[in-house]
């Protein structure tokens, strides 16, 4: 048996996978297995409760508005205290795209407005503008002085607002983002992390998969053979125009 296991459960793994999320738990999978590191996924579904203490990753995709609604439903009626607890205890919790803008206060959807976790200062609404769609690439810090690029592909009709005192994932430096005017993409509060990125994210950007697992397993990860993947973020960073 490993001696060290990453442990993730996927939030509503059947209804908020339209983005190719899968391949982000896929890769996360596979860097584990290459450096014989355990690795578990539980999924939780609708009305499934969760163990704040038994996940090291919590994670949270996108998904259609009518399936991203039940899941809204479903998070602050079964799932919010745990994720609160996470979070006020320093554990991981990644929303991407939809689950991102699950992250906030709320959204809105139409004339109605869907209520979300409430983990970080920041509300989503829709405008009568045009969607916010492409390749995007993002500066961001994640260690001081330690600056990085992100690659991906947005695709939101959704502007989301961050409150006065929260944090940015990135600075955008091709893309929308955000708002599609803020310079600033995604949020990052300690381990709440959201973000637009997607396409998937993990398999274009391999070194934030690996601080992703360094991060829960507080381990210090042996290099691997990149070739592939560097030549997927070069990609993914061209595209972008970065």
């Amino acid at each position: 048996m490993p001696e060290a296991v990453l442990r993730v459960c996927a939030l509503y793994p059947d209804l908020m996978n339209i983005y190719a999320d899968r391949g982000n738990l896929l890769m996360l999978e596979r860097r584990c297995a290459w450096r014989g590191i355990g690795f578990e996924l539980t999924p939780a579904g609708l009305g499934e409760r969760i163990d704040p203490g038994a996940h090291d990753l919590f994670y949270l995709g996108g998904g259609q508005d009518r399936d991203q609604v039940l899941c809204a439903h479903d998070l602050v009626e079964t799932k919010r205290d745990a994720l609160h607890a996470v979070a006020a205890s320093g554990g991981l919790i990644l929303g991407i795209c939809g689950g991102f803008q699950l992250l906030g206060h709320a959204y809105e959807l139409g004339d109605e407005e869907i209520p979300g976790l409430g983990l970080v200062d920041m509300r989503t609404v829709r405008v009568d503008s045009h969607r916010l769609v492409g390749n995007v690439a993002i500066e961001v810090e994640l260690k001081a002085g330690d600056k990085r690029v992100l690659a991906g592909f947005e695709n939101h009709g959704g502007r989301t607002h961050l409150g006065p005192g929260e944090r940015p994932l990135g600075r955008v430096l091709r893309g929308h983002g955000n708002t599609g005017d803020s310079g600033y993409e995604g949020v990052m509060r300690d381990g709440v992390i959201g973000t637009y990125l997607h396409g998937p994210l993990l398999p274009k950007n391999a070194w934030f998969a690996d601080w992703l697992i360094a991060r829960c397993t507080g381990l210090p990860l042996a290099p691997l053979d990149d070739a592939l993947e560097s030549a997927a973020h070069a990609e993914a960073r061209r595209a972008a125009g970065v």
